[in-house]
């Protein structure tokens, strides 16, 4: 039997990639929209134009997508103007593979790296946000090597400050440093966010005002909360009620459960020696109570499955879940998401479903950890 080590696959993911790109360049073939609208933010920012308008620099073939991100991103994309979108998209598909390898080695054993690195290409997250062109698999390797892999660097919490300059999601992450007593951690993460934006706000002044006024609500994304791919709770609402009292109370009903589980959880987790645990719960709850999480938001799959392989290997049969076929099989787009039956609902919603099934089961192993510690207490006693 082969066997290889994960340096290796990284380079055969690295290579494969890069052969993708190239072919895809050559023949001209659209590819990365994601990538494209990051690379005309920074056009945009280059060229003095409005940040949150239409995108002069969008490729003919990109959808008309606005930009969604804080301006602090977009100053970060500004050297992705000197490149064709084509070579952006292929810098972004590369760094996915050692993204992937980051992201996954405080959750499993090292001899499962190379073979859940290789197969997480099959999930849905992982090959949508490589289509995509899109920056979720760097993000989270920023912020595990943050939380799980610094542990003695005097600049960590730093990147997990600058990930919320570019996406605001992981703020959640400053708030999981407080939870596990990271006080001065969390302090860093937040002094260079709050430096992040305000640079922002130095450089681009209107575009950051007109950011935290009014576009950081996302008209244009609001609109699409109701469609499958949108596998949050405010999407699940949106699918299965109309608007009104009853969808808003539910919605932040479980916002508020969401958060006191995930409190517990995490500080409990945390007590117990599992930091990798603690940190998928975090995770969790960011992609349950946001009010939008694409299914290309789900990269935190990969370690989720590594965690759960490592310690119970028949559990690696939910991965199936996220290839992308639940998505593929209902139908959805244009409301259509509003007729489904039971069984379609299910499926529908497979990616919540499994996010819950994954705290319950945290759950259930915090309950098994604590009642091993009880019995040794009262073995101790006697």
């Amino acid at each position: 039997m082969v066997r290889i080590n994960a340096l290796t696959a990284v380079g055969i993911a690295v290579t494969v990639l890069v052969a993708i790109a190239l072919v895809w360049w050559l023949s001209d073939i659209p590819l990365g929209v994601d990538s494209a609208v990051y690379r005309a933010g920074g056009s945009a920012v280059l060229h003095g134009e409005p940040l949150y308008a239409h995108l002069t620099a969008l490729p003919e073939w990109a959808p008309e997508l606005p930009f969604t991100y804080p301006p602090f991103a977009a100053l970060l994309f500004v050297p992705l103007t000197a490149l064709p979108a084509h070579v952006c998209w292929g810098l972004l598909a590369i760094a996915a593979a050692p993204s992937l390898y980051v992201a996954l080695r405080p959750f499993t054993e090292r001899a499962y790296v190379p073979l859940l690195l290789l197969a997480a290409f099959a999930l849905q997250p992982v090959w949508q946000t490589i289509g995509l062109g899109q920056v979720n698999l760097l993000l989270m390797a920023v912020v595990v090597a943050d939380v799980l892999l610094l542990r003695e660097s005097r600049f960590r919490g730093i990147g997990i400050g600058l990930a919320a300059a570019v996406k605001l999601i992981p703020l959640i992450f400053i708030v999981h440093l407080l939870l596990v007593r990271r006080i001065a951690d969390a302090a860093r993460a937040l002094a260079a966010f709050l430096g992040a934006t305000t640079l922002a706000f130095v450089l681009l002044p209107k575009d950051s005002l007109r950011y935290w006024t009014s576009a950081i609500f996302n008209s244009h994304f609001a609109e699409m909360k109701g469609w499958v791919g949108n596998q949050s709770w405010q999407g699940f609402i949106a699918r299965t009620l109309p608007e009104g009292s009853i969808a808003t109370v539910l919605i932040g009903c479980f916002g508020v459960l969401c958060a006191v589980v995930m409190m517990w959880l995490v500080r409990s987790l945390h007590r117990a020696g599992d930091d990798p645990a603690a940190l998928l719960v975090t995770a969790g709850c960011a992609l349950l109570v946001s009010p939008i999480s694409w299914t290309h938001h789900w990269v935190w799959v990969v370690p989720a499955l590594g965690y759960l392989c490592t310690r119970r290997p028949a559990m690696g049969i939910a991965a199936v879940v996220f290839t992308g076929w639940t998505v593929a099989v209902v139908p959805g787009g244009g409301g259509a998401e509003r007729t489904w039956n039971f069984g379609q609902a299910v499926v529908g919603n497979a990616y919540l479903i499994a996010a819950l099934a994954l705290i319950f089961v945290l759950c259930r192993r915090l309950s098994d950890v604590d009642s091993e510690t009880a019995v040794s207490a009262v073995g101790r006693g006697r």
